[in-house]
């Protein structure tokens, strides 16, 4: 009977063994999964960058324009009777009908209103000369509109008066605008200075004539004409139509 049971123990043992040893094909699980080809890498989609939102421009609405310039007329007013040294925010707030802070969410300081209120004389003035001559196309009447410009901004305009009162202020002014007028002038007679090199058959130095025209202007300011102001620029005018040999001051004579 013993013998029977031990027989039967080695019996169970062995169906085990053939339930957990896989059956022999020549080939170990090992090997088999050395040979199978590596699996492709999971292609990842590249994550993009978060896109930083444009800066936004800065609009000043028809209120803000409104502010701006009367804020820049009054300082005007303020800087033709006391001077630019003595000038103060407060009195612009109180002149300009503003509370401090709408002062300063256009101006940082009395440097940069000054410096905003320089820049607008400057495109004031040139402004003024482009809507002064761009209705003539013809070149001698563009520049007797040039002419008559001139005359006009000698006997109605502050630059005298500024020069007076605020003399530092004035002539920084006066050499900050010089070049950027010589250009805006070469601009605005342009047409005039194609007609007198056609008439010539020669290249004028267009640069020159412009300055001429600027620093006549400049010293008037410093110093008056002894004669009649107002014939000054008329003979320029003669000046240039002798020089061209055409009759530009014909309708000043």
């Amino acid at each position: 009977m013993k013998f029977e049971s031990d027989n039967n123990n080695r019996h169970s043992r062995a169906e085990d063994r053939s339930r957990t040893v896989p059956a022999k094909t020549g080939t170990s699980p090992k090997a088999a999964a050395r040979r199978r080809p590596a699996a492709a890498p999971a292609v990842v989609a590249p994550v993009a960058a978060p896109v930083a939102p444009a800066p936004r421009r800065k609009r000043r609405n028809r209120r803000s324009e409104e502010t701006i310039g009367n804020i820049l007329t009054e300082t005007e007013q303020i800087v033709l009777e006391s001077g630019a040294e003595r000038i103060s925010i407060l009195e612009v707030c109180k002149a300009a009908n503003v509370s401090r802070g709408t002062f300063y969410r256009y101006f940082s300081s009395q440097d940069e209103l000054l410096d905003a209120f320089s820049r607008h004389k400057r495109d004031r003035f040139h402004q003024s000369l482009l809507e002064a001559t761009e209705p003539f196309d013809d070149p001698d009447e563009r520049f007797d509109a040039l002419i008559a410009y001139l005359e006009h901004y000698l006997e109605h305009g502050r630059a005298r008066r500024l020069l007076v009162v605020a003399p530092d202020y004035a002539l920084a002014f006066f050499k900050r605008i010089f070049h950027d007028s010589i250009v805006r002038f070469e601009d605005v007679l342009r047409p005039v200075f194609d007609a007198w090199d056609s008439r010539l058959g020669i290249k004028l130095d267009r640069e020159l004539v412009c300055e001429m025209l600027i620093r006549y202007v400049l010293s008037e300011q410093l110093v008056p004409g002894s004669t009649d102001r107002r014939s000054l620029p008329r003979r320029v005018g003669r000046l240039v139509a002798a020089v061209t040999g055409v009759g530009i001051a014909r309708a000043r004579r």
